[in-house]
């Protein structure tokens, strides 16, 4: 099972989702572009965050130097980001029956050249979990997400709720779409190995029902 975790827009949980992901189902991870902080990139931080073994996380195909979007951030370094470049990693090649979770950049319209976006990367076998957090104009973002996924036929599997609770918006959110709830991540003090494990161990299960 390959999982694309995209979000609504930029800081919205995907990484610590990610990592919930991998930890649960003790996954490989893998994201295919990183722009900026290259010393504490999400593959850094996904590898702090989980405690199991098994974990494989694989190099970025692009890196680049400056937290920006990928489309400039590549400009920046004098290169083009190349959508032919960006192959998945095949777990299955060394590992039997393992899964392997994907992490966008940003949102699924974030350009990483001057055609493709980031859901030019989301692959027909991919199943997609989008990470929706609560703010001002967060429901709009969320159904907007779901509805450009569905136009391009894309699987949605789920979707998992970041932050402070908002009973309405998800209510509303989850009627509209129809898409089905993974899970919800609290507004934590803090996140390390024992509070992702906690979660990975709640989310398992609905995970799981996604193969």
């Amino acid at each position: 099972m390959k999982l694309f975790i995209t979000g609504i827009s930029t800081d919205v949980g995907k990484t610590i989702a990610s990592a919930i992901i991998v930890e649960a189902l003790q996954a490989d991870y893998w994201k295919p572009i990183q722009a900026g902080d290259l010393d504490n990139s999400d593959s850094h931080k996904i590898k702090r965050y989980i405690s199991n073994d098994k974990t494989v996380i694989h190099e970025n195909s692009y890196k680049l130097n400056t937290p920006a979007s990928p489309h400039l951030a590549a400009e920046l370094d004098g290169i083009t980001i190349d959508l032919k470049k960006i192959a998945a990693p095949n777990p299955d090649s060394y590992r039997d029956k393992n899964h392997l979770v994907i992490e966008g950049a940003g949102g699924i319209f974030v350009p990483i050249n001057d055609k493709d976006c980031v859901i030019d990367l989301i692959q027909k076998e991919y199943k997609v979990i989008v990470v929706s957090r609560h703010y001002l104009g967060s429901i709009n973002h969320t159904l907007l997400t779901i509805e450009a996924l569905k136009n391009r036929k894309i699987n949605i599997t789920g979707i998992i709720f970041s932050g402070n609770e908002n009973k309405s918006s998800e209510s509303i959110i989850m009627n509209k779409t129809g898409v089905k709830c993974i899970g919800r991540i609290e507004q934590e003090p803090y996140f390390d190995q024992n509070v992702i494990k906690e979660y990975a161990d709640l989310f398992r299960e609905n995970l799981l029902q996604l193969q």
